[in-house]
């Protein structure tokens, strides 16, 4: 099968957040995709260090004002847009003001990992999915970059399957050596199960720490891409381990071989 629409699903992107490798992975992917005639839609979170002014941002009215339930909470989900005309793509922005209004992107001022970074997962995750529905967007590969995304995979398998737009969607997830959470709640399976996660697969969460949760998003996922050179042993086995297609991001040319990965995962 041709690949012709990616969703790409990012941690951040320069120059939205601080220049990094996954923030200028997430900004150069999309673009290089694009030029070899790919249809991208491309999310990252709505920060509170975002600049709307700066950026050009604005809100889509159509797409927001849905509410996500998180552990018998609601949350107001806001979809804002840039298009700025240097970037040379249009960004789409998760927003809630009690995730993401805050001043940091996972850990707090003195880096310590905030305590509702599962819930914040799972709002993205679910707030990414729901919008590409309003979109009726029906993309080929989903790509997931770094921890925040790293619950795409098992919503995409285990909640959006049966959607029409999401049945033939395969999923790559990217690891970087983000050191998200490294001590996720102990009520995380049962969040996850609320949100309509099934509990057996929900369970497999409990007592999970930050690379368990990279190890099942490697499960959930078709293809998967090591785009750090830090990544752990632990977790650099567990993709071996997995015998799911892999590569090793490298070289000026690594959108050539996310491609061949992305048309490789979709034609089995």
């Amino acid at each position: 099968m041709a690949v012709e629409r990616v969703l790409f699903v990012n941690l951040g992107i320069e120059p939205y957040m601080d220049e990094s490798h996954e923030s200028l992975i997430g900004k150069h992917l999309p673009i290089k995709m694009q030029e070899k005639g790919i249809d991208t839609r491309v999310f990252m979170p709505k920060y509170g260090l975002v600049n709307e002014r700066k950026n050009l941002l604005h809100e889509v009215i159509r797409l927001s004002g849905q509410n996500i339930i998180i552990n018998k909470n609601d949350h107001p989900l806001v979809i804002k847009v840039s298009s700025m005309p240097t970037l040379r793509m249009q960004t789409y922005f998760i927003h809630n003001e009690h995730f993401f209004g805050r001043k940091h992107y996972l850990t707090d001022k003195g880096g310590k990992h905030f305590m509702d970074n599962d819930e914040r997962a799972i709002f993205y995750a679910r707030g990414v999915m729901e919008t590409v529905k309003n979109l009726s967007w029906s993309p080929d590969v989903i790509h997931c970059h770094g921890w925040i995304s790293s619950l795409v995979p098992i919503f995409l398998k285990k909640l959006y399957a049966l959607n029409p737009l999401f049945a033939d969607a395969k999923v790559v997830f990217s690891v970087y050596n983000d050191h998200a959470p490294v001590g996720v709640s102990r009520t995380f399976a049962n969040k996850l199960t609320k949100s309509g996660i099934p509990s057996e697969d929900a369970d497999r969460y409990k007592q999970s720490n930050y690379e368990d949760t990279l190890r099942l998003a490697i499960d959930y996922s078709d293809g998967v891409i090591i785009s750090h050179k830090e990544v752990s042993k632990s977790v650099r086995d567990h993709i071996t381990e997995s015998k799911k297609p892999f590569i090793e991001h490298h070289g000026k040319n690594y959108a050539d071989s996310y491609l061949e990965l992305y048309h490789r995962i979709t034609s089995k």
